[in-house]
């Protein structure tokens, strides 16, 4: 039965990172955080545009599972939950707190705390559901970790402080008056 669950779970980690982002997005109306939401899906996006590109084929197929038609190097799942596992440790290492947080230890540490388990967890799943093999895997988790790397980069050099602006102005409603 546990297994089952898991195996269930694991099988729709897309489906429950994209909803556990967007309510993030949502509660916290910070511009930070919908960069990086923006930033995961160009690391999608740009890790299936490679795909097609590569041409790799995943695993052979397993019996009692559904066969996928589209290519396996690098795996989109790593690549993605690695990204957000490298910013997510990132942003709590180097960005101040934002105000829908309590600053303090937890805030900077709880969340990589969680992050980092689950995407190795994710990583791994893909493997041990026979949709990935560990060189496509390792190839997703090295681009996500750089997309990440260059995308919290371009936030912190700049476009953050735009971020900041448009972050107020939203809050303030100046922009609908």
């Amino acid at each position: 039965m546990v297994g089952w669950l898991c195996r269930g779970f694991l099988e729709k980690t897309n489906l429950i990172v994209i909803t556990l982002a967007s309510v993030f997005v949502l509660y916290t109306r910070s511009t930070g955080v919908a960069y990086c939401v923006v930033g995961a899906v160009g690391c999608s996006l740009s890790v299936k545009l490679g795909k097609k590109i590569i041409r790799q084929p995943r695993p052979s197929y397993i019996p009692g599972r559904q066969r996928e038609v589209s290519y396996g190097m690098p795996s989109t799942h790593s690549a993605s939950i690695a990204y957000f596992a490298t910013y997510i440790l990132l942003s709590c290492i180097h960005l101040p707190i934002h105000p829908s947080f309590r600053p303090g230890f937890i805030s900077r540490v709880l969340p990589p705390s969680l992050a980092l388990p689950w995407a190795v967890m994710i990583v791994m799943s893909r493997v041990w559901l026979g949709h990935h093999t560990w060189r496509q895997v390792f190839a997703g988790v090295f681009y996500g970790v750089g997309w990440a790397a260059l995308c919290f980069k371009i936030w912190t050099m700049g476009l953050n402080d735009l971020g900041k602006e448009a972050e107020q102005a939203l809050n303030s409603n100046t922009l609908w008056q």
